[in-house]
C-alpha cells in the first residue's frame, strides 16, 4: 500500500463508518495519546521498566498504526499529501544531515 493510497483508505473509513472526522484539535489530542500508548509499550519492551500483568497482551505493531490511521487523519483534514510532505523531508535531511552522522564520534 503506497501512503497516498493509505490516505485515501483512511478517508473512506472516515467517511462511511467513522461519520465524519473528529475537529484537528481532538484528533491532535487523540495522536498524543496513541504515541503515549506506543512509549508505554517500548519503555516496558526496550527500558527498564516491567509490564503489568494487564499490559503483557499488548501488540506494539496495532499501536504503531493506530499513530499512523490518526496522523494520517490529520494529514487528510489538513490538506497534507504525505507522500510529498515525506519526499520533501527526506530531501531536507539528505542536503542538512549529509555529513553530520558520519562525524558524529557517538555513533561510531
Amino acid at each position: 500500500m503506497t501512503i497516498e493510497e493509505a490516505q485515501q483508505l483512511v478517508d473512506k473509513w472516515i467517511t462511511t463508518t467513522g461519520v465524519r472526522y473528529f475537529n484537528e484539535l481532538t484528533n491532535t489530542a487523540i495522536l498524543m495519546e496513541e504515541v503515549g500508548e506506543v512509549a508505554r509499550i517500548m519503555s516496558r519492551k526496550y527500558g527498564e521498566q516491567s509490564f503489568k500483568e494487564s499490559d503483557k497482551a499488548v501488540d506494539l505493531g496495532d499501536e504503531m498504526a493506530d499513530v499512523l490511521f490518526v496522523l494520517i487523519c490529520l494529514a487528510n483534514q489538513t490538506g497534507i499529501d504525505l507522500s510529498q510532505a515525506l519526499e520533501k523531508n527526506l530531501e531536507k535531511k539528505n542536503i542538512r544531515d549529509k555529513d553530520r552522522h558520519k562525524n558524529n564520534q557517538k555513533l561510531h
